[in-house]
């Protein structure tokens, strides 16, 4: 199969490029695949990122003829007879090739404070117990493997580059839901202002890209919801107290 990839090296070039190879491929034979026998038997100079091969590291995230995929999950049978065009995911620097910088998105992730934050009582339940359908109310947001693509995905992250986007959003969601967690009145303000939540505009391509079947639309839409319930009740009742209380955190 003719598999076509973009190689760019921003520091020599002057645009991006598309190069042609001639790739041998099975019906087991993954795009990832297909990258390592390109750089292992035609040229060694092509840069890509993976490591697990196992769709839980989310490295190997690409756009495939213009989809972003993961190049371990998609196979060459897929878009037989070809060719498969593969770029780096849109919406991201290019670093080199198909490698990105992960530096914007990682400090927007580092920025909703993604860990527990302790009872500021000091009195957690023996343990910090958590019963199932605590665990529930959050189950499906943490299972983000900070893979991208919803990002790659999102008209609205290339349209306003400090928009905190779906997986930073997710996460921030996720953790205000667990039971064991009292930060929320530490994340509220990050999300609740204009680079925060109020960019997306619920298109929900997050949610059809995410390959491990989180819905980020619907953690943008419950955080609005969160927010909004938050300003009515300081409204109506000033000073009604930190957002992260126990009682009323995990709207």
């Amino acid at each position: 199969m003719t598999v076509e990839v973009q190689r760019y090296r921003p520091d020599v070039d002057d645009t991006p490029r598309l190069v042609s190879y001639e790739v041998p491929w099975t019906q087991d034979t993954s795009v990832l695949d297909a990258l390592n026998y390109i750089k292992d038997e035609l040229d060694s100079s092509i840069t890509f990122r993976w490591s697990c091969r196992m769709a839980i590291c989310g490295s190997c995230g690409f756009m495939l003829n213009g989809e972003p995929k993961l190049g371990c999950e998609q196979f060459l049978r897929t878009y037989a007879p070809g060719p498969l065009r593969i770029e780096p995911l849109a919406n991201h620097a290019v670093e080199r090739d198909l490698v990105v910088d992960l530096e914007p998105f990682m400090t927007k992730l580092a920025a909703v404070e993604p860990y527990l934050h302790p009872d500021p009582t000091g009195t957690p339940e023996p343990g910090n117990l958590q019963t199932p359908e605590q665990m529930t109310r959050y189950g499906q947001f943490a299972a983000c493997i900070n893979c991208m693509l919803c990002y790659a995905a999102c008209p609205q992250v290339g349209l306003a580059t400090d928009f905190l986007g779906p997986a930073a959003i997710t996460a921030a969601v996720r953790y205000n839901k667990d039971s064991r967690d009292f930060g929320n009145a530490q994340r509220l303000p990050l999300l609740d202002q204009e680079d925060g939540l109020w960019p997306c505009t619920f298109v929900g391509a997050c949610s059809t890209a995410c390959p491990k079947g989180v819905d980020p639309a619907a953690a943008i839409q419950q955080a609005k919801f969160a927010a909004t319930m938050d300003w009515a009740t300081e409204f109506v009742m000033p000073h009604h107290g930190a957002p992260g209380a126990k009682d009323g955190g995990h709207a």
